[in-house]
């Protein structure tokens, strides 16, 4: 993949992104730290979510503060849902992580909130006082085609007792005022999901599969009606959230996938099983995968890297590399060729373009064939002049870059609108601190 890299010019930025304070948050290290940050913009507002539980929303051309509210968690995603036929009843809906693994949803115009449901019912209380066993919603997914919107969510808690390791998981449907529509439990953890354009079917993405449940992707049906079914770690149900097929990377360990796109009746799915990239037919049958980052052998030692995100559409597929790994040990002094990076292929599985990121991507921002890639810091290198929020054209790669001073963590687009959070960076071997807690507001149209 190193090979076919295709040089750009870094003088091709975007304009540049106005900024909000948002108070003071600890700087991160060198080393990438878990979701401490969420951002969405939806309408004329940009709403932000911090680590204290701060939910607030800006007017989208002056940043001007409309309201805030304290969440009963860390705020660590956020999506707009729609409550009926007027602007007036849409919400926004803030996922947690803490100790109840709370989702609520806030007027979008005042912060009142709308109703709560609190996680930690499904997948039980932390059995520990650490940020890693606390229950957490780890994605959010919003139907809004039809008119009757829904809202999908995925929830895990980790405990361990000894050398024991488990996760208790669920995949909820909500219907718009809040009631469930139908659960999908699992003793395996999700990391990303994705809904089909027409609404039909939902991708689940299991990252860790320690117990009963052994399929590193789940497709549901989305649509059923019936009331908070369960399916008791992973067997079809019957009524809402019945399993329409799975597919498993069938690589050794408990390491799955790492995130699903879907692009039609297609499905486009990352492997942190064997780092390759696969492209799906429906019921799971392998069109093509490809090499991302896998085991390489570099200086004596056997070198990897996760790809941790992808993205389809309209034939067209995206995936993104992370940080380098020793088979061996964590800690290396060499770097994988092809960490931090994002390749896009064809329906064929022929590359159309590569580029580097440079530095460490929590989650992407897309909105069709657009790209955001909010990069952070990379630990094996420290270089500041890797913070940047990165833009590419799924069929090109042709895009622009902001660079900041401190991280970007998160980042949204709607429409011509991209807004990003940086947060303040201290590297352990220099002692100095970049930049400042801030959402950055910048538009593709300037």
């Amino acid at each position: 993949m190193a090979e076919a890299d295709t040089e750009r010019d870094e003088s091709d930025r975007d304009a540049a992104f106005r900024r909000r304070s948002l108070g003071e948050i600890e700087s991160a290290r060198s080393r990438h730290m878990w979701t401490r940050s969420a951002v969405h913009a939806a309408d004329d507002v940009v709403i932000t979510g911090q680590w204290d539980g701060t939910v607030a929303a800006f007017d989208l051309d002056s940043l001007e503060p409309r309201w805030s509210v304290e969440h009963p968690n860390h705020a660590a995603g956020i999506a707009t849902l729609g409550g009926g036929e007027t602007e007036s009843e849409k919400t926004a809906v803030v996922a947690g992580r803490g100790d109840t693994g709370t989702i609520a949803a806030y007027d979008l115009e005042t912060g009142e909130t709308r109703w709560r449901y609190d996680t930690a019912d499904d997948v039980g209380e932390p059995g520990m006082d650490s940020v890693f066993y606390l229950p957490y919603v780890v994605a959010l997914e919003v139907d809004d085609g039809d008119g009757d919107d829904r809202l999908y969510a995925a929830a895990r808690r980790y405990e361990r007792d000894g050398e024991t390791r488990r996760w208790h998981s669920t995949v909820l449907a909500f219907d718009a005022d809040g009631s469930v529509r139908w659960r999908y439990e699992a003793d395996a953890s999700p990391v990303a999901i994705d809904l089909r354009d027409d609404g039909e079917r939902l991708a689940v993405g299991y990252n860790r599969c320690t117990g009963d449940h052994d399929n590193g992707l789940v497709v549901l049906e989305a649509c059923a009606t019936t009331e908070s079914s369960r399916n008791g770690g992973g067997e079809t149900a019957g009524g809402g959230g019945d399993l329409a097929w799975t597919w498993d990377p069938g690589t050794e360990g408990d390491r799955r996938v790492g995130d699903v796109s879907f692009d039609g009746d297609s499905i486009a799915v990352s492997s942190h099983g064997d780092k390759r990239g696969y492209l799906l037919e429906s019921g799971g049958a392998e069109r093509w995968a490809v090499d991302l980052a896998v085991e390489t052998e570099i200086g004596g030692e056997t070198l990897y890297a996760y790809p941790n995100h992808a993205h389809a559409s309209d034939g067209r597929i995206a995936f993104v590399t992370g940080n380098t790994y020793a088979e061996e040990s964590r800690e290396t002094e060499n770097r994988h060729p092809n960490e931090h990076r994002i390749v896009a292929f064809d329906e064929d599985g022929d590359v159309l373009w590569d580029a580097e990121l440079r530095g460490f991507v929590h989650e992407l921002a897309t909105d069709g064939a657009t790209i955001i890639a909010p990069c952070a810091q990379n630990f094996r290198v420290r270089d500041p002049d890797t913070h940047a929020i990165r833009r590419f054209d799924l069929e090109s790669g042709e895009g622009g870059l902001e660079r900041l001073e401190g991280i970007a963590t998160a980042a949204t687009i709607d429409g011509g609108t991209v807004a990003a959070i940086e947060e303040p960076v201290a590297y352990h071997d220099d002692g100095k601190t970049r930049g400042k807690y801030a959402v950055r507001v910048g538009s593709l149209e300037q």
